[in-house]
């Protein structure tokens, strides 16, 4: 299920100079501002959490998944490159298994490591609370990658409605509508960061074992139907 080939080139793709400094961006940025925070308030666990929560979880995180997940597949069909690919004697569902591996590894280095550091630098791990938005990092991460790579497959305007759930579902409509966060995978990781830490610190609107039940099936659920997408894709281009 796993193409070491097809990993190298999108690791390629993804790690390019272009998206090489956007990745690179938001996490400096996410540490630049705990340092500042730091540096100017001293430790203090509600700031720790609010920052953590506001930027890292809320914007870096599906930004970054939004860069990672559309980009391990979106840009080879737009461009029609795709073919020289689904002519490879590969199966369809280990290129997809093989670029979700790829987008996951990327989105958690570039937002689950720094929020870990940033978290650290905040105040240095007090209740928990860098740990735990690190999970919630995590298992964000997996969600939003298979997520963005189904986009990456069913539309050329992936980058688009990914920015437009991320920023608009979840940031603007979660925040004012309380039935929306139910369908949100920001809120989902957070049952897992309010788990970790076992106080009021953190909260999410979802209960736990609802929200694992949610991240394991749209990650299974966007997962088998971008490569049935993709089976598809060969079909058409063979007749």
């Amino acid at each position: 299920m796993y193409n070491p080939t097809v990993a190298r080139l999108t690791y390629r793709a993804l790690l390019g100079r272009r998206r090489a400094l956007i990745l690179f961006a938001l996490p400096a940025l996410l540490i630049v501002i705990a340092a500042a925070i730091r540096a100017f308030n001293g430790a203090d666990d509600q700031v720790a959490a609010d920052v953590l929560g506001g930027f890292a979880l809320a914007t870096m995180v599906p930004l970054i998944g939004v860069i990672a997940g559309t980009g391990a597949i979106g840009p080879e069909i737009d461009d029609g490159s795709i073919v020289y690919l689904l002519a490879k004697p590969v199966k369809r569902p280990t290129i997809v298994f093989t670029k979700l591996i790829v987008a996951v590894a990327v989105t958690m280095v570039f937002s689950a490591v720094p929020t870990l550091i940033a978290g650290f630098i905040l105040n240095g791990n007090g209740q928990q609370v860098a740990v735990a938005y690190t999970v919630a990092a995590l298992v964000a991460s997996i969600a939003y990658s298979a997520l963005f790579l189904l986009l990456g497959t069913v539309s050329r305007h992936a980058v688009v409605i990914g920015l437009v759930y991320a920023l608009v579902w979840e940031a603007l409509f979660g925040s004012l509508i309380a039935g929306a966060r139910t369908l949100s995978v920001q809120q989902w990781a957070l049952a897992l960061a309010e788990k970790v830490t076992g106080d009021a610190l953190i909260s999410s609107e979802v209960a736990l074992p609802t929200a694992v039940v949610l991240l394991a099936a749209v990650t299974v659920g966007a997962t088998w139907f971008a490569g049935r997408k993709l089976r598809t894709m060969t079909l058409a281009g063979e007749e």
